[in-house]
């Protein structure tokens, strides 16, 4: 199986629409805290918080499948996983796809994209430069 790269505002619509979506947000507590979170109240959800990788080591999170299935997911949900730009969360998707979880989608360009020509980030794509909704922590 492949992980398919899916556009934000396309995750934000199926997050609307779909009682089974379930944004899984793969980035560590301080970038939750200090860049923010998308904010699903619009649509009656929360993003369900996992690193893929633990601070400070970075290594990777060696029990992030226990912590879906913790977390009450099952392999009925649609998990889009997003992290600050796509890398992390396309590693956490085919995780989640080897461990059974076959509907895991990767959220293109992730929340904040690529730096910009000033190297900010959240300008060029990704959650934060669609318009979508987000708050600080």
């Amino acid at each position: 199986m492949s992980v398919e790269d899916v556009p934000p505002r396309n995750v934000w619509d199926v997050l609307r629409n779909d009682g089974e979506a379930v944004l899984v947000d793969v980035r560590t507590d301080a970038e939750w805290n200090f860049v923010g979170l998308a904010d699903l109240g619009d649509a009656g959800k929360q993003p369900v918080l996992i690193p893929w990788q633990v601070y400070p080591s970075m290594q990777v999170n060696g029990a992030f499948a226990d912590h879906l299935r913790k977390a009450g997911l099952t392999p009925l949900n649609k998990l889009y996983f997003i992290c600050r730009s796509g890398a992390r969360s396309l590693a956490a998707a085919q995780a989640a796809q080897a461990a059974g979880f076959t509907h895991a989608f990767n959220v293109a360009d992730g929340f904040e994209g690529p730096p910009d020509a000033d190297g900010h980030r959240g300008t060029v794509a990704g959650w934060k430069a669609e318009g979508l909704p987000w708050r600080q922590r």
